[in-house]
């Protein structure tokens, strides 16, 4: 996988700062106030950081920015980065200007002269978040991974408080990768032995085969595999670091390619498709984090694993199939395949493992970014109190989320003259019907979830954290969610 930076945090020692050789990075708050590093480093480049931080130039900067002085006498380092911050700031402002301090770097080495910044940690955070390039199929011109070193008072305690920031990042980047590899790369069966590696953290794996689950029945998932070479599969990952209680469930859609099937989609942008294992991305990096940091909380992830290809085997519109619940199922359009994956997916995880409550995540419309765009996923709900913790999470971690209808009225959209339920209600509405679809796979009183990140999996241009591409979106929110509830 791509590994995230792995900082340094080091002791108070003024004298390094005249030798360092990358990008030293001061911090000045609004009152242009300069700190002792703030004053070693202006003494050693003959007053131009005072110069600079009392001009109207720094004024203009806004909190978190970043200014870049070049070539700056008196010192070895390449230039100083000028980040505008208080000594106490905001948690998510210390991450953004991290994120900031990131992107100035400009591929070289990074000495952060935090001193006694409260939020030191989130800094950094916000630093390694954005240090992300999925380069691995490049043969040439690889962006060149950097050092980071941070000069901090206490720097023992700020390095342990960054121990949790440090798994959160790697459950990010493991997502972030499953996401922005290939199809031809990342087929089922590659995604399930990359999975299967979470074994090695302790996290319990299976991979339930196709001939599992057709005995299990789940004929509406493995429809949607059934024109391809790629064999349908289902992992199932389990992090029980708690004690006797039930499990709360995460479930992913993992769609590892998406044509459309028999009811193919227009052929340009049809490359994005690689993104449409998104949700099962998102859970995977969750059950990554939560064995990283030792989360004291029994999770279990179920992501379903299809590839949707047309081919004589493939499924056609008008079919009907019979669920694992039992319900028939008329496909209207092979391309609402996500649906189809998630019903019997969700339907096991609430009959094998009995949850205290289920979140599913699927990149399953396009409907929900023409209603949020790229800001925000649209997040449905059965249970108001679930709900409001999500979304708690959600802002607490800077994840855009918005809650979204559910009703009974839209029921009649998906009416089926010949089963039991039709697998798409049209354009009205199509997040809804499809969120209402899934709905039908959960079971009275179960606190439910359904997540539609097509807007947020990936995007084409940068986000705070993320370079265009994979943005591990969720992956924050989950662990917050788990983290503030679950957790004994």
């Amino acid at each position: 996988m791509t590994d995230p930076i792995q900082p340094q945090f080091i002791e108070h020692n003024l004298n390094e700062i005249a030798d360092f050789k990358g990008r030293l990075v001061v911090f000045v708050g609004k009152a242009a106030t300069l700190d002792r590093y703030g004053r070693r480093v202006n003494r050693l480049c003959k007053g131009a950081l005072s110069k600079y931080v009392t001009s109207s130039a720094f004024e203009k900067l806004t909190k978190g920015q970043c200014h870049v002085l070049s070539s700056p006498v008196g010192l070895s380092a390449q230039a100083i980065i000028v980040c505008k911050a208080e000594r106490r700031p905001k948690v998510l402002q210390a991450r953004r200007a991290g994120a900031e301090i990131a992107k100035a770097a400009n591929d070289s080495n990074l000495m952060l002269l935090a001193g006694t910044n409260s939020r030191s940690a989130e800094i950094v955070y916000g630093v390694c978040l954005r240090r992300y390039s999925f380069n691995r199929h490049k043969t040439s011109d690889k962006p060149a991974g950097i050092k980071v070193s941070v000069m901090v008072m206490k720097h023992e305690e700020v390095e342990a408080e960054y121990a949790n920031k440090a798994a959160l990042t790697e459950g990010t980047f493991f997502t972030r990768d499953l996401i922005n590899e290939p199809a031809n790369i990342l087929t089922t069966t590659e995604f399930a032995d990359r999975l299967l590696a979470l074994k090695d953290l302790g996290v319990e794996v299976s991979v339930l085969e196709e001939a599992d689950m057709a005995k299990l029945g789940m004929h509406a998932l493995l429809g949607v595999g059934q024109g391809s070479e790629s064999p349908s599969k289902m992992v199932v990952m389990r992090w029980n670091g708690g004690g006797k209680e039930a499990p709360f469930a995460l479930v992913g859609k993992g769609v590892v390619f998406d044509t459309g099937g028999i009811s193919i989609k227009p052929a340009a942008g049809m490359e994005d498709m690689t993104m449409d294992m998104g949700g099962a991305g998102v859970v995977a990096g969750v059950m990554k984090t939560l064995a990283l940091r030792k989360a004291k909380a029994n999770v279990v992830g179920l992501v379903g694993l299809v590839e949707n290809m047309p081919d004589a085997k493939a499924q056609r519109p008008g079919d009907i199939v019979k669920s694992m619940k039992g319900d028939t199922i008329e496909v209207i359009n092979t391309d609402a395949e996500g649906r189809l994956v998630l019903a019997d997916v969700l339907w096991y995880a609430q009959k094998t493992y009995k949850p205290t409550g289920v979140i599913n995540l699927a990149t399953l419309t396009g409907a929900i970014i023409i209603g949020l765009g790229h800001e925000n996923a649209g997040v449905f709900s059965n249970d108001d109190g679930l709900c409001k913790k999500f979304l708690k999470a959600a802002k607490d971690e800077d994840e855009g989320a918005w809650r979204m209808p559910l009703g009974k009225a839209y029921d009649k959209l998906i009416d089926s003259d010949f089963a039991d339920v039709k697998n798409t209600g049209g354009r009205p509405a199509g997040s809804i019907t499809a969120a209402q679809f899934l709905q039908r796979f959960i079971e009275p009183e179960m606190p439910w979830i359904h997540l539609d990140i097509a807007g947020v999996a990936a995007t084409k241009k940068e986000t705070d954290f993320a370079p265009k591409g994979a943005s591990g979106w969720g992956v924050r929110a989950l662990d917050r969610l788990i983290a503030d509830n679950y957790e004994a």
